[in-house]
């Protein structure tokens, strides 16, 4: 009696993306306790996701953009408003259902506050949402035929099987990594009165899978804009880098996994303290950051391609496994230097600080690789010599475009792609320009999708006795195109075995225009 034996497969494939984008409009009163708005020096934003829910073939997202203006007052000092603006947004996904697992990337593309009136400012932003939508199913596919105990009426079975790369999740995992440090001033910086603005970025991000351990480092980036302590004490700043490095506890990671790990920074908080001495010359840095991993294992399976029998009829029931395999996991490094030329570049003193924030604008699967087109928008924070403006920033889009070599793409690969930002600097020129430069790095993980027919099921019958002595039990064959040996042994039933020891043959490939003596095989 012939069975199969068969292995649960766990797949899973990308089934799509749908994005939206939405503008979010509102106005904001200046407090009474502030000062009239003379002009907008700096505007930052955050996007926080509060929820995501899957309904029948919609996605509903729940957010909040938090904002921060850093203004002139009319008076001449800097002042720093806040705000929120919710906003809910459906995002139409076909054909999604609910055992669909749904990942939601979102972006600021633009954030431009104007003024109204000396009491009322506008804020308009931009924000994308995009929906990553993979689908989970299980497959019984044959890996295997037991065909019992040795007898004279057992089948006798010629098999051919398939190798097949699959990369299966092996986990997903969300956690939240604390940084926590303390910064001190210089002896040249006076006292803090109280903190006007505070910035935190992410630079050089790596993560790295060790055996029950996720491995994570990096830098974080504060900027700080305070007004000096004592009466006439002039606006100051400083910079600080802070490393860290550290690891998360995940029991089922290993270190042969491939990780796709996207890194946020969900909270930030930097607070003024007195030293040891008393004084306000201290301030503690909070910064907590979410990892939303994703581990791909690789597997090498085995199964049944195909089957026949020399002294049975067998009759196979077949399906389609679709899944992904990974085609290229690729870490690349794009420089940008370029010179900039800004409108008063004649009255600056000193740049103070500057940031960059990388925007993906087009990506194009081409022959030797994918193709990257974006923009680097830096924003360079400054002094002039003008006493009436002294503090004045200017925002830069610097474009971009990068191969991320990937042998084996096509348009069907479904990429992957986290760019994040390693280093930038900007330094006064001669003749009025400043000189950027940056590193932008490009994570790519490229999934190639892969579909096999499988055999999930077989039944057996006598053989045809009529069929079989229909058949000559001697031929000559000349071998056409797209054959191969298993398919010809099987159409002339006979088997690769006898087909080499006919023709002295030494490996079982043959290519159009051999010529091979086929003998009939009778079990």
């Amino acid at each position: 009696m012939l069975e199969l034996v068969k292995k649960n497969i766990h797949m899973n494939r990308w089934k799509g993306y749908a994005a939206s984008q939405i503008t979010l409009d509102d106005d904001f009163i200046v407090p009474d306790s502030m000062d009239d708005v003379d002009q907008i020096i700096l505007s930052s934003g955050e996007i926080t996701i509060e929820s995501v829910k899957s309904q029948t073939e919609r996605v509903v997202v729940r957010g909040k953009l938090d904002f921060t203006i850093l203004y002139r007052g009319a008076e001449g000092g800097l002042q720093a408003l806040s705000g929120s603006i919710n906003f809910e947004e459906p995002i139409n996904v076909p054909g999604l259902e609910e055992k669909d697992y749904v990942q939601l990337v979102w972006d600021l593309e633009d954030l431009n506050p104007g003024i109204i009136n000396s009491r009322k400012l506008s804020v308009k932003a931009i924000v994308t949402l995009q929906a990553k939508v993979e689908t989970l199913y299980d497959v019984d596919a044959a890996v295997e035929v037991d065909i019992g105990a040795a007898s004279v009426d057992v089948p006798v079975v010629e098999i051919l099987r398939r190798n097949v790369d699959v990369a299966a999740i092996a986990l997903r995992h969300k956690d939240t990594f604390r940084i926590k440090d303390t910064i001190t001033l210089s002896g040249n910086k006076p006292n803090i009165d109280h903190i006007l603005w505070n910035e935190m970025k992410l630079r050089g991000v790596t993560t790295k899978p060790v055996d029950g351990k996720m491995m994570l480092d990096g830098e974080l980036l504060v900027f700080v804009i305070y007004q000096g302590e004592g009466e006439g004490a002039p606006i100051q700043w400083l910079e600080e880098n802070i490393p860290f490095s550290g690891e998360l506890e995940v029991s089922d990671v290993t270190e042969d996994m491939v990780p796709s790990v996207m890194v946020h920074l969900i909270h930030k908080d930097i607070e003024a303290k007195p030293d040891s001495d008393g004084e306000m010359r201290e301030m503690d840095a909070d910064a907590v950051l979410e990892l939303d991993m994703k581990l791909y294992k690789e597997e090498n399976m085995e199964m049944l391609s195909d089957l026949y029998s020399t002294n049975r009829e067998l009759s196979l029931q077949t399906g389609e496994a679709c899944f992904d395999k990974i085609l290229t996991k690729n870490m690349s490094k794009c420089k940008i230097v370029e010179k900039v030329n800004l409108d008063n570049a004649d009255h600056i003193l000193q740049i103070c600080h500057s940031e960059g924030t990388v925007k993906i604008d087009e990506t194009e699967v081409k022959e030797d690789g994918l193709h990257v087109e974006g923009v680097l928008e830096v924003q360079m924070l400054y002094l002039t010599s003008d006493d009436t403006q002294p503090i004045q920033s200017s925002v830069e889009n610097l474009p971009f475009h990068f191969l991320i070599e990937a042998p084996g793409i096509n348009r069907d690969t479904v990429c992957q792609l986290n760019p994040g930002l390693e280093q930038l600097s900007a330094v006064m020129m001669g003749g009025g320009s400043i000189e950027v430069k940056a590193t932008i790095s490009l994570d790519l993980l490229a999934l190639q999708p892969v579909c096999v027919q499988i055999i999930t099921g077989a039944s057996e019958a006598p053989m045809d006795l009529n069929n079989l002595q229909m058949l000559p039990g001697i031929v000559g064959y000349i071998v056409q195109p797209h054959d191969s040996l298993w398919k010809i042994a099987k159409k002339f039933h006979t088997t690769i075995d006898t087909i080499m020891a006919a023709n002295g043959l030494t490996e079982k490939m043959v290519k159009p225009g051999d010529r091979l003596i086929l003998v009939k095989e009778l079990s």
